[in-house]
């Protein structure tokens, strides 16, 4: 009789299931991460250990000033699903220090968002801040992202992209502090994957008033993104935008070495 992890380490056709660690930054209840659920529960056992409310826009940012707190959503044979009162990164820490117990997670997977992470979105994304987190400790990991921020959008032509996606890192596994960065156009069917590098651009236009009983120091963070290399087909925003598949393999080892050598002569 098969039982739900984390309860003992089961198996399937004598062999044991992968498990997987899942987290996003749109909070435990949104589409995307029960789609994510949906896809990859087939091949894998599932640990998802999500914000309780929506973090989008955290980043890799930690909750230092008040405790943490989770709790057990719902179990089920091979599935676990808890939310939590931190951050996504919180999130994958919470997971790794007190739920995965000796069992590590195979693989992190971060997603699917409700919106584009490509290009300096990378810096910004809670989704990115879980992998980033993953990578950090040594676990390979993915992120996706469907370039809607819909709530009820269509996830569905994601579903063989995804799981070739994680089937093959499970099998590969990834460089040491490398992550991927997968992001989807909002497109029913897809051209195809192209390998990329993050689009240069940046955000403009951010703040917009909203003047709260005659103060008018009061702001909603938008913005437009502005693209500063819209013709270069080497950039996951020109993938998207041409209808590709953008996998975008990303480093957290942030060192700028091209410039070391020239800063040494200024000291």
């Amino acid at each position: 009789m098969v039982e739900t992890w984390p309860q003992k380490n089961y198996t399937t056709m004598e062999e044991k299931r992968p498990l997987i660690l899942i987290s996003n930054d749109d909070g435990y209840t949104s589409k995307g991460i029960h789609e994510l659920i949906d896809f990859l529960l087939p091949i894998a056992d599932l640990l998802v250990v999500a914000p309780d409310t929506p973090r989008s826009g955290s980043g890799c940012a930690i909750n230092v000033h008040t405790p943490i707190h989770y709790e057990l959503v719902s179990r089920s044979v091979g599935l676990d699903v808890y939310k939590c009162s931190g951050t996504p990164t919180d999130c994958i820490k919470i997971a790794l220090n007190t739920l995965c117990g000796k069992r590590q997670p195979d693989l992190i997977v971060g997603g699917i968002n409700h919106g584009d992470n490509s290009s300096v979105n990378v810096h910004y994304s809670g989704t990115m801040g879980v992998v980033i987190e993953g990578c950090l400790r040594g676990i390979p990991s993915v992120a996706f992202s469907l370039c809607n921020h819909a709530a009820d959008a269509d996830f569905s032509p994601m579903r063989p992209y995804v799981v070739q996606v994680t089937q093959l890192v499970l099998a590969k596994g990834l460089p040491h502090q490398v992550c991927l960065n997968v992001n989807f156009p909002n497109t029913p069917d897809y051209k195809g994957i192209r390998i990329c590098r993050q689009a240069g651009g940046y955000w403009d236009k951010e703040a917009q008033p909203i003047p709260h009983r005659d103060d008018p120091n009061y702001y909603w963070l938008v913005g437009e993104f502005v693209d500063t290399e819209p013709d270069n087909p080497q950039s996951d925003h020109w993938a998207l935008r041409n209808g590709y598949v953008a996998i975008t393999p990303t480093t957290v080892d942030v060192t700028a070495y091209s410039f070391m050598e020239e800063l040494k002569t200024w000291f």
